[in-house]
C-alpha cells in the first residue's frame, strides 16, 4: 500500500518538521527550494503552519506554501490539509490551513497547536492509514 506522502512548511522553529517526521511516512519540506519547484507524482496531504503576521491585510499562508500550490499538478493531487497553529493567534488560528481547505475543496485532516503532543502524533498516523486504505480502495476500483 503507497503511505502518502506530506508536504510540509517549517520555519527554523522546526515544530511543524518535528511533528511531521513523526508520522512515520514519506515527507518533504516545503522550505527547501527543490522541494517547492518539484511536481507530486500521486495524492499528496499538505501539513502547514498558521502566522499571525499583525497586519489583517496580510495572508497567513507561507509562502513556500503558496508557490508549490501554483503548480496545477501538486493543487489537483493535494487530497487533505492539516494545520499547525498557535492559539494565542486568536482569529488567526489555523487559518491557513482552513482557507486553503475552503479554496481548494479539500478537507480539513487534523490540526494541533504547536509541535503537536504524543497523542496527537498517534491520532494523526490512524487518519494517515484509514486515509493510505482508502485512497488504494480508490485506486484498486479505477484499476
Amino acid at each position: 500500500m503507497r503511505r502518502t506522502p506530506i508536504y510540509y512548511y517549517s520555519s527554523s522553529s522546526a515544530l511543524v518538521r518535528t511533528f511531521a517526521e513523526n508520522l512515520d511516512r514519506p515527507v518533504l519540506n516545503l522550505a527547501d527550494r527543490a522541494v517547492r519547484q518539484s511536481q507530486v507524482d500521486g495524492p499528496w496531504v499538505l501539513l502547514t503552519p498558521s502566522y499571525k503576521t499583525g497586519n489583517p491585510s496580510n495572508d497567513t499562508i507561507p509562502e513556500g506554501v503558496r508557490r508549490f500550490l501554483r503548480d496545477e499538478v501538486n493543487r489537483r493531487a493535494m487530497v487533505g490539509v492539516m494545520g499547525s497553529g498557535n492559539r494565542n493567534f486568536g482569529t488567526h488560528y489555523q487559518l491557513a490551513c482552513r482557507q486553503i481547505a475552503a479554496r481548494s475543496g479539500r478537507p480539513v485532516l487534523f490540526e494541533f497547536e504547536l509541535a503537536g503532543t504524543p497523542e496527537d502524533v498517534a491520532e494523526c498516523r490512524q487518519i494517515m492509514a484509514d486515509l493510505d486504505a482508502a485512497l488504494d480502495r480508490a485506486h484498486a476500483s479505477v484499476g
